[in-house]
């Protein structure tokens, strides 16, 4: 089908260049495992290679299977998807609406319209021992109103948040974690089970996940590895650093907290590739996949935000996928829609980017260069006609506050965020690139949002920052 021995000298080589620690890649296909890849240890002594049954932190792919149990229901008839979250999550609402105006819908796709904000980095720092004594973490935990260790604390937060809400609900997408930490417990009552237990009985069982848990600590999913599970890495100031220090976020369970392999990710994406099709058996309902990143939600060259999942299309594909990122993970899961192909890449260091590697995957399959980009950013033909629109400083409030600043000079749309200078690249509608001005590289895709001749807002990646000047 392709060249296995220049896909492991692709892999190689980016692993190389990003200078990770240890990284398992899969591809499953519609008639079984196509391609495994190991790169590094897992260890600190560097002594034990990973291998296919190494298991690592998720992170954010978890998302989509807390938003499947809710396809799931949906499409056994329990629930509505469109039903109000305060249904099931009694106290929840976000201010300035009615307690029914936000859906389980919109929580799912990042549409509520919640700004960025805290509760998940105090959770970590409040709850995580041995670990992370930085400035940035000494500020979080002097500005944590209490622990954030149960969903109570979070629904109190958000209900009372001093951040103003983006939009009405079904407005913007904004990436929030907290959203999805309140989707956990709407899926307890919804399914009269833990989220654990559902994901455990409908979710890895039937896909032969044997090395798959959701796990609110370690503990659990250490003594299911056998032993076979990775530390942690970081890299800080050119040295990489190994800790067992694994997140604890008590309330944020379908938000991060899935331990899996990187067989079992790419078993669970070639699932959704198949609209839940598994071995011949129809393990999944085929409406739970649609509602999921199917027919519910559109195709388009750009990245759209379906339900835990992002869905774009290329050369004739329909790709959906998702990273993740915690300390000491870095992941990237995806599948080609209708296809049978699923795909997953699971690393042990932290603020790393998996992208390249899932693109060399996705291209191998799929008959293109094997260095071909899956940016769907790209530059325009024409310059920006407004700048004096977007000029100015945003914030976002996602941990230690964030600012983003713009101004135009000589012609040239110029930027700073926390310190780190940025050009910006014109991509057509008001989307850009911020590309760093020393590498020629990317930092991150920007998106404005004008209401009456100017920007009260900016996406930076999947964050609305709000304009404060």
């Amino acid at each position: 089908m392709f060249d296995k021995t220049m896909l492991d000298a692709c892999l190689h080589r980016w692993a190389e260049i990003k200078n990770l620690a240890g990284v398992s890649a899969c591809i499953m296909g519609p008639d079984g495992p196509v391609y495994t890849w190991n790169y590094g240890h897992r260890d600190a002594a560097y002594t034990l290679p990973t291998d296919s049954d190494t298991m690592y932190g998720i992170a954010s792919m978890s998302k989509s299977m807390t938003a499947l149990c809710l396809c799931i229901l949906d499409a056994e008839g329990v629930i509505s998807i469109d039903d109000p979250v305060s249904r099931y999550v009694p106290g929840f609402s976000v201010p300035g609406q009615p307690q029914e105006a936000v859906t389980l819908r919109h929580l799912m796709m990042h549409t509520a319209g919640l700004p960025p904000m805290e509760p998940l980095e105090w959770s970590i720092v409040m709850n995580t021992p041995g670990r992370d004594d930085s400035d940035w973490a000494a500020k979080l935990r002097a500005s944590a109103p209490n622990k954030m260790e149960t969903i109570e604390e979070i629904i109190a937060y958000i209900a009372a948040c001093p951040h103003r809400m983006l939009a009405a609900p079904g407005e913007v997408m904004s990436y929030s974690n907290e959203g999805y930490a309140v989707l956990s417990y709407a899926v307890d009552a919804a399914a009269g089970m833990p989220l654990e237990q559902m994901l455990a009985e409908r979710v890895f069982a039937p896909l032969g996940m044997t090395r798959s848990i959701l796990d609110n600590g370690i503990e659990a999913a250490r003594a299911l590895s056998g032993g076979n599970i990775t530390s942690l890495f970081e890299i800080s100031d050119g040295k990489r650093t190994c800790d067992d220090a694994w997140s604890i976020l008590p309330p944020f369970r379908g938000c991060a907290m899935v331990k899996s392999t990187a067989r079992d990710m790419a078993v669970y994406y070639r699932m959704i590739a198949s609209y839940g099709m598994h071995e011949g058996r129809q393990v999944i309902p085929r409406r739970a996949i649609e509602l999921l990143c199917g027919s519910a939600h559109p195709v388009s060259a750009i990245n759209v935000m379906c339900c835990g999942l992002n869905k774009r299309e290329k050369a004739g594909h329909v790709f959906c996928e998702h990273s993740g990122g915690l300390h000491g993970v870095s992941t990237k899961g995806g599948l080609l829609l209708g296809e049978g192909y699923g795909f997953s890449v699971l690393c042990n260091q932290g603020d790393e980017d998996m992208d390249e590697l899932m693109w060399v995957m996705y291209n191998a399959v799929c008959g293109l260069p094997l260095e071909e980009s899956h940016m769907w950013f790209l530059p325009a033909d024409a310059p920006f006609s407004a700048p004096g629109m977007i000029t100015g400083s945003y914030t976002s409030h996602e941990g230690v506050p964030s600012v983003f600043t713009l101004r135009e000079e000589g012609g040239q749309l110029l930027g700073e965020r926390d310190g780190n200078a940025f050009t910006l690249t014109y991509c057509g509608g008001l989307r850009f690139m911020a590309m760093n001005p020393e590498t020629g590289n990317m930092r991150y895709r920007v998106e404005f949002f004008i209401r009456d001749g100017q920007a009260w807002g900016v996406r930076c990646g999947t964050r609305i920052f709000e304009r404060i000047s």
